[in-house]
């Protein structure tokens, strides 16, 4: 059986660009290169507090800014909202963005794979949002039957036993969890957090996993709004799924590398 790819259009087919080596953004007219920006500065309300707003501006490259909307924080400080122009452009064509390798299957090859392939049982499947992430939307879109816009989650699919334990789970209990079902796959879905505690979460998470020698028993997936591919490989997991990820693109993945360790 030959897998099928996901049907989309190439990215650049899509621009409204005859010039796809210089994007810049546009507001009012294509090209002309407008941008809103929103950011606080640590200073009061003031006109020497907006022209140093556009001095910053002007410093990060923008042409012709202009302050639109200021707020008081009332904490000394001011909220900004304002325009600018950027007409450097970017070189759309030299973008390469590392993806997990897999191709994305339809629903029906994904079921017949497990049922023909695989394991001679169900994929176990399970997953949490871990330590202070209290964020359920990607873990639920994923796992559960409902899904999300349309796309069902991996309870939906024949072949898969899936367990979701929610929200704010420590590594250790989301660790013991999959001991005790055997799965095949953990997931853990994090939502990018300040002073880059989602970091040091997931390193320890990993860490405690190849302490106690389950590194190789288990595929570790990683999910959520600003998770890239690049940064779950960084951090120590199989694979990354971030905004416009759904069940299929996870299973797709978990059956491949499934059937690559067989």
């Amino acid at each position: 059986m030959s897998a099928t790819r996901e049907k989309t259009t190439d990215a650049t087919d899509q621009s409204l660009t005859s010039d796809p080596t210089r994007v810049v953004p546009y507001g009012d007219t294509l090209n002309d290169g407008r941008l809103q920006l929103s950011f606080s500065l640590p200073v009061p309300p003031s006109p020497e507090a907006e022209e140093a707003a556009l001095r910053m501006l002007r410093a990060m490259g923008l042409e012709d800014p202009a302050i639109v909307h200021t707020r008081d924080l009332l904490t000394g400080g001011t909220f900004f909202v304002a325009y600018g122009s950027w007409r450097e452009g970017v070189d759309f064509t030299a973008i390469k963005v590392p993806k997990a390798q897999s191709v994305v299957l339809d629903r029906k090859e994904i079921e017949t794979i497990v049922e023909s392939e695989l394991l001679g049982r169900p994929i176990r499947v399970i997953g949490a949002c871990t330590g202070s992430d209290a964020h359920t939307v990607g873990i639920d879109a994923i796992l559960n039957l409902k899904g999300i816009a349309g796309h069902k989650g991996l309870e939906s699919y024949r072949g898969f036993t899936v367990k979701n334990l929610g929200a704010q789970v420590p590594n250790e209990v989301l660790i013991a969890a999959a001991r005790e079902l055997e799965a095949d796959a953990v997931l853990v879905s994090q939502v990018v957090t300040q002073k880059n505690v989602h970091i040091h979460n997931l390193t320890r998470f990993v860490e405690l996993v190849e302490a106690e020698g389950l590194r190789d028993r288990f595929l570790l997936v990683l999910g959520g709004p600003r998770i890239t591919h690049e940064l779950a490989m960084e951090v120590g997991f199989d694979a990354g799924f971030g905004r416009r990820s759904f069940a299929g693109h996870v299973a797709s993945f978990l059956v491949q590398a499934l059937r690559g360790r067989g």
